[in-house]
């Protein structure tokens, strides 16, 4: 017994000088300070479905190391390009939200667009298989308002702790200094919930003939409010007027070896040929009570909002009829952020989206600086009037009215916040601050849908396109975890996979 007693105590005492380097074989991860991390999935929310708390160091840290990964070149949505224009609002929506812009129809407001391949390097080929960034800033009377989304209404994750990991596993290794399928369908094999942003994105719609043949999404949902207060929360698509027009995996071998900057030089041209494009913007609404009337939650970035559950109301259109003139000023200079807000328009409680709003922002301070909304093309047409920064009073601008007063409250300051511009209220009651993965999850069901939606020739496609890159996975075990992904979408979708990557159905006994 005396025995067994020094064992443990010499293994307890070996434990406490060797720190928490190893436990039970298992090595824990720890923070950037050497601490253990509890959960590297789940972000600190308050309840199960509400807000991410900003004390969620290990998140915040995380976002922070990650925004600061390369200089100068932005960490994702490296390659792109823009235009400018103007959108006209259709509708009165002022029932709705108290956002100037979207306040009656007829109403004109200037507008920059940025769009972007999101994994690959600034020099790299339009025609890769990728997500497209679809990015509005509105310069409107009230202040900037962005709406910062992508071609497709989704994404392969729920929750931004986890962006930084799914972005490292797309990348070039950092040994061989190439895209690896192993190392990206290793990570997806782990996360369940992107098998609707997979199914989308291996379809042809992976690789648009142009950007102006693309649609765009929000992929979050946001908070209207009306002028009363009461919250409505939308998500907004752009519907290209000019129809959807994607390469197949061999067009896009093709257009490769004749120009691979297509995408940006075919947008260029039409504007410049007066062939200016155009996009309606529709949006998806729902009321509070009703949040939790769907079999899956709103607000999960990987669920797209049913059209035949929640109907689009057009409330505007987007022409791009003026190109830029420096590219470098007025195109890679464009900083967005979906936290860009306006009165009447305010963030949900997506999980993604939450962490978003923090790590655009700090992207930019990181990228062009802290006062990087001075730089042209992303002022505001309103004067900024406030007391942040040095830079801004000694620039010229007028930003303060005293240059002495540089703080406020104060007598004589003319600056002051206005209670009618606060944010609103949200009523919580039994609520534990906690950090897991929501109950109502539904990994499987949309992408199910997704894929019957589609024709003969673009099930072979999707096929064949994965089987392009997942093929090339050797970790026979990691292809059959995907292949179970597909099948529980629907049962034709992984027979399929699994018969094009020779498995037979011993192989899942």
């Amino acid at each position: 017994m005396k025995t067994m007693k020094k064992k443990i105590t010499f293994f307890l005492t070996g434990c406490l000088f060797a720190g928490v380097s190893t436990i039970y074989g298992q090595t824990p991860m720890t923070t950037n300070g050497g601490a253990p991390v509890g959960d590297n999935q789940n972000s600190k929310t308050v309840g199960e479905y509400g807000a991410v708390l900003l004390e969620d160091i290990h998140l915040v840290e995380k976002l922070a190391a990650f925004d600061r990964e390369r200089i100068p070149e932005r960490v994702v949505h490296a390659r792109g390009a823009g235009a400018f224009g103007y959108f006209e609002t259709t509708a009165d929506m002022s029932q709705y939200t108290r956002a100037a812009l979207f306040s009656k129809a007829g109403k004109k407001t200037d507008l920059a667009v940025r769009f972007s391949t999101v994994i690959h390097g600034k020099g790299s080929p339009e025609t890769a298989r990728d997500p497209r960034g679809f990015a509005v800033k509105f310069y409107t009377e009230e202040g900037n308002y962005d709406i910062v989304g992508n071609n497709l209404p989704i994404f392969f994750i729920r929750d931004a702790i986890k962006f930084p990991d799914m972005v490292h596993s797309l990348k070039p290794s950092p040994v061989t200094n190439k895209q690896d399928p192993n190392r990206f369908f290793d990570f997806f094999s782990h996360i369940p919930e992107a098998t609707h942003m997979l199914t989308q994105v291996y379809t042809d719609y992976g690789i648009p003939k142009g950007f102006q043949f693309m649609n765009g999404s929000s992929v979050h949902g946001f908070k209207w409010i009306n002028a009363k207060g009461e919250v409505t929360y939308v998500k907004y698509s752009w519907v290209s007027k000019q129809g959807q027009h994607n390469l197949t995996a061999e067009e896009a071998q093709i257009q490769q070896g004749k120009d691979w900057q297509h995408a940006t030089v075919s947008l260029r041209k039409d504007i410049q040929d007066k062939k200016y494009p155009k996009w309606d913007l529709y949006v998806q609404m729902i009321q509070p009570k009703d949040m939790h009337s769907f079999d899956f939650w709103p607000l999960d970035a990987t669920k797209d909002w049913p059209e035949k559950l929640i109907p689009k109301v057009k409330i505007g259109t987007m022409t791009l009829n003026r190109n830029p003139i420096n590219y470098f000023e007025q195109v890679e200079s464009l900083a967005f952020s979906p936290g860009a807000l306006v009165p009447g328009v305010e963030p949900s409680e997506d999980k993604l989206l939450q962490g978003r709003l923090f790590s655009y922002f700090d992207t930019q301070r990181h990228r062009l600086g802290p006062n990087f909304q001075q730089i042209k093309v992303n002022q505001s047409k309103e004067t900024p009037r406030n007391y942040n920064s040095d830079s801004w009073n000694s620039s010229g601008n007028g930003r303060f009215d005293n240059p002495d007063v540089n703080y406020q409250p104060s007598s004589k300051s003319k600056f002051t916040d206005v209670a009618e511009f606060k944010q609103s209220e949200t009523p919580l009651k039994n609520v534990t601050i906690t950090q897991k993965k929501i109950s109502k999850t539904n990994d499987f069901a949309q992408a199910g849908d997704f894929y019957r939606s589609l024709s003969k020739i673009d099930k072979d496609h999707l096929i064949s396109n994965l089987v392009g890159d997942l093929g090339q996975v050797t970790d026979k075990n990691i292809q059959k975890t995907m292949i179970t992904y597909f099948y529980r979408a629907d049962k034709d979708f992984g027979m399929r996979l699994a018969k094009a990557l020779k498995f037979s159905m011993k192989d899942f006994r």
